[in-house]
């Protein structure tokens, strides 16, 4: 059922959608790979506010509307969560006029334009059909979906009615990794030479939430991938992965990539450039989020972030007076914020969606590439996944998997990603 609760007056903060968009080409050189304008008609509430509902109140539920209550032209109106009391403690701190236990109560609302999808993993691509079919935008956590085909299913469902459909990869829009971005496009360091990429988290996450999730690659290191991706500025043409448990004996018992704890990865891209990644669930020093990019003039790499810049020196100790922050919700919480404003601002302008479902697509073919590599323990060409793409297609199936990957692989050994997608059905 949809409760009511007692509603009070917008919150408005200083930020400003002007100062919050900026929107970087994963490949500086292409244009974006979908057709973005809207087919569905932005209505706006009649003080032209635009209506969001969000899906799920867990923790990152939580985050998204603190987000959202800092955005000027966005209103959350509703909130579900299976767990009733969940929704209805979320709607009465932040403000919400309605609370459900039901995810289509947020997608059938009347008053809702946009949905963000905060929900378990496993229900991310049945409840983005459901907005599609809706009619309603679409802000997904990642991933899409844990496998291709949903993940194609979602992203088709979205761009045959004319919706747009956001991935949340949130690091795009953090300031310390915009900040490298930026240097590489300015040429602050010249010519990229090498990427290195850390990610390591302040404690294991449950049993629970790793069964399931698709393993250590999909979970965890895809916002590595992406990340790499997004500054090299091209497409990988080959990965080599390998993982070990090492901190949770738990999860030995899981299949394939599930039951990695540690990962190293390393990716060559069409510029001939590596970058490398290492990932763990757990550093007991707090949440160890860094970057560095080595360039023929120059270095740049970021730092943690701390509560404070204060620093102690004594004859024992020289150094940072506390830990860096220990949970992801407080390292990215602007990071945050400005993924929402960028989404909001594409959707009442109707702009591109600054990270789209097909950068979540090739987010999750890079990781499933990787899953492949440290099971089989070699490198793995990017031109191997084209046959599993075209499986996805009725149209290519007919194609023996070396035609698959003669037809769709560029001269560089990528993926011709818009040959592939355009073939699925998503338009290029």
């Amino acid at each position: 059922p949809v409760m009511k609760s007692p509603r009070w007056g917008l919150s408005l903060s200083l930020w400003g959608l002007s100062n919050a968009l900026v929107i970087y080409s994963t490949r500086d050189h292409d244009k974006p790979f979908r057709a973005w304008r809207s087919n569905v008609n932005m209505k706006l509430a009649d003080n032209g506010i635009l209506g969001v509902g969000v899906i799920g109140a867990g923790r990152i539920g939580l985050v998204h509307l603190e987000a959202l209550s800092s955005c000027e032209v966005a209103d959350a109106v509703i909130i579900s969560n299976p767990t009733i009391s969940k929704a209805e403690a979320a709607a009465a701190k932040y403000k919400l006029a309605a609370f459900s236990d039901n995810a289509m109560d947020v997608i059938k609302h009347p008053d809702v334009e946009a949905v963000w999808i905060c929900s378990p993993s496993q229900f991310h691509a049945e409840q983005i059909q459901a907005c599609a079919a809706a009619g309603k935008h679409v802000f997904c956590e990642k991933p899409i979906a844990t496998n291709l085909a949903e993940t194609l299913a979602a992203i088709n469902a979205c761009n045959d009615r004319g919706v747009k459909l956001m991935t949340a990869l949130q690091r795009r829009f953090d300031p310390n990794f915009k900040r490298v971005k930026q240097a590489i496009q300015k040429g602050e360091v010249g010519e990229t030479v090498q990427i290195k990429l850390c990610s390591r988290d302040p404690a294991p996450p449950p049993l629970e939430y790793v069964r399931g999730g698709g393993g250590i690659f999909k979970d965890m290191a895809v916002h590595d991938l992406d990340m790499a991706r997004f500054l090299m500025g091209c497409e990988p043409v080959e990965i080599l992965a390998s993982g070990s448990c090492n901190i949770d004996k738990s999860i030995e018992v899981l299949p394939g990539p599930e039951a990695y704890d540690t990962a190293t990865i390393v990716m060559r891209f069409e510029n001939g450039k590596e970058a490398m990644i290492d990932v763990c669930r757990k550093a007991p020093y707090g949440y160890d989020q860094r970057a560095e990019v080595l360039g023929r003039k120059a270095m740049i790499m970021t730092d943690n972030t701390y509560p404070n810049t204060a620093r102690i020196f004594s004859r024992d100790f020289t150094g940072n007076a506390d830990m860096p922050f220990d949970f992801f919700m407080s390292r990215y919480k602007e990071a945050y914020v400005q993924e929402t404003l960028a989404f909001v601002y594409s959707l009442v302008n109707d702009k591109p969606a600054p990270c789209s479902g097909e950068d979540g697509l090739i987010a999750l073919v890079m990781a499933t590439a990787a899953g492949i590599s440290a099971e089989e323990n070699r490198w793995v060409k990017f031109s191997e996944m084209a046959p599993f793409l075209c499986n996805l297609s009725t149209d290519m199936k007919s194609l023996t998997p070396e035609e698959c990957s003669v037809e769709f692989t560029l001269p560089s050994g990528a993926l011709n990603y818009y040959k592939v997608l355009y073939k699925l059905g998503i338009p290029a």
